[in-house]
């Protein structure tokens, strides 16, 4: 970390301190052709114009575009291409629609429009407990009753009632339904009325929803708990569906432990267990985790092996001497379309088209800075896969100033505290203490918000209240 005072000749705000990861990404140059992965200067002499090298990374609203704009020419790739037929460069991941139960369609995409395959309801039914009446009363009750899930009962005859329960056919020429708070008998058995009824009162007409071959949702509506609904009543087993994004975590290095405390220069590591179920709640299907020590030929076997959709690596964005992913995505000829984001935390992540179907998106090791990388590169691009819709923007006031980077976007957690956002400390990029109580990110704007001042929200998958918080 760079001692707080003086850098490039500027004054060095309050939690601007580069980690080292950022300031090794800091030295790295483009090719001299501009058109290539950056080369390694680690051992070449210092750039004269140095601190401009920050600047040639893309501002943070591009890089979010960048991602969804490689998505979608991702899914055209597929689209133009037959199923089972494989790239240039590997088999193809899949890509055509497909039909899955209602048990696991929850959070996928409709693919093809959602039609009606009878009349809703499908026969006239009782929107009540009563009884079913028929002509003017006083009415003579029927023995027995009309319960939900029985065949076609008796038609009525005027002046005659029968019980009915909420759901059940109601019988032929029934004039209305009489709510039994709304009924009562004399001595003599005979039903009243004890308030006004109109005809069809109570009844739930067959077709009152929809008729068979409506259109109830069209290609594109994101399956909820009451899209499951619908689709049950409307008489589907399975659903027509986008296939979920699959993503592969590659997680680098050679001083992360899975277990126990940390010790002998050996720390935790916090991204295996954070990243598979972050994933999943941004709409993808974690395929594999995987643990790879710092060796280039390794890094280069699981990636060049690897059919997901998206590939997530941990670490070694950077230029250090065991840094190897720009140097592996330079040997497979990936393009990079994305090397450094003007944003704090996890300014040295990357996105990468390693294939006309699949995308790398490299993140820091840092923990924070890993969920700036998922929030920037990785949300976009798995929403943009599965054609799930963007969430709608929306600004809070903060209850406190945010120091903002002096040309960087920051992303800093707060928790929501009625009509208003709560900036929450901890927000160093190894640290995970804020992040963990947080509810969204507020996006702060190069120079920082003052308080009072409406600030972007992003609303973590969690804590949106919505289907991201299933996590299976």
């Amino acid at each position: 970390m760079t001692a707080p005072g003086i850098r490039n000749g500027a004054p060095v705000e309050d939690g601007d301190d580069l980690d080292v990861e950022e300031a090794l990404a800091l030295v790295r140059e483009p090719k001299d052709d501009g058109t290539g992965p950056a080369r390694d200067t680690r051992h070449a002499e210092p750039h004269p114009h140095a601190p401009a090298e920050r600047h040639r990374a893309t501002p943070w609203p591009q890089a979010r575009e960048t991602a969804a704009r490689a998505a979608r020419a991702a899914r055209s790739s597929r689209a133009a291409r037959p199923a089972g037929t494989t790239s240039a460069t590997g088999p193809a991941p899949r890509h055509t629609p497909v039909s899955v139960p209602l048990v696991d369609a929850l959070g996928l995409v409709l693919a093809a429009p959602l039609d009606a395959l009878t009349d809703l309801p499908s026969f006239d039914t009782s929107a009540m407990d009563g009884w079913a009446v028929a002509g003017p009363g006083p009415w003579a009750v029927r023995e027995g009753g009309v319960l939900a899930g029985h065949s076609q009962p008796a038609p009525l005859t005027d002046g005659e009632a029968v019980r009915i329960a909420t759901g059940a056919r109601v019988p032929a020429d029934t004039t209305a339904v009489l709510r039994t708070e709304h009924g009562r008998t004399d001595a003599q058995g005979r039903l009243h009325a004890t308030r006004e009824m109109v005809h069809g009162q109570d009844i739930r007409p067959r077709g009152q929803e929809c008729r068979s071959g409506d259109q109830l949702l069209p290609v594109g509506t994101q399956i909820t708990p009451a899209v499951l609904g619908l689709a049950a009543a409307a008489g589907y087993d399975t659903v027509t569906v986008v296939p979920r994004p699959r993503a592969e975590v590659l997680v680098l290095g050679d001083e992360l432990l899975t277990e126990g405390l940390p010790s002998e220069g050996l720390i935790r590591d916090a991204l295996g267990p954070m990243l598979p179920p972050w994933l999943r709640a941004l709409g993808a299907e974690v395929v594999a985790v995987r643990r790879i020590r710092d060796d280039a030929r390794a890094l280069h076997k699981a990636i060049t092996a690897s059919t997901a959709d998206l590939v997530v690596t941990t670490g070694g964005t950077a230029a250090g001497p065991h840094d190897h992913v720009h140097p592996t995505l330079e040997r497979i000829g990936a393009e990079l379309l994305v090397d450094g984001v003007k944003v704090r935390p996890g300014h040295p992540m990357l996105l990468a088209r390693t294939r006309d179907d699949q995308h790398l998106v490299g993140l820091p090791g840092n923990p924070l800075a890993a969920v700036s990388g998922l929030i920037t590169l990785a949300e976009p691009l798995l929403r943009t896969l599965a054609a799930r819709p963007a969430p709608e923007p929306y600004t809070l006031p903060l209850t406190e100033a945010v120091h903002g980077h002096s040309y960087d976007t920051r992303l800093v957690p707060v928790v929501l505290r009625g009509d208003r956002a709560v900036p929450l400390h901890y927000n160093g990029p190894a640290m995970l203490r804020g992040i963990a109580a947080a509810d969204a990110l507020a996006v702060v704007p190069p120079g920082g918000a003052r308080q009072g001042e409406e600030t972007e929200l992003l609303d973590l998958p969690w804590a949106t209240g919505g289907i991201g918080v299933c996590f299976t």
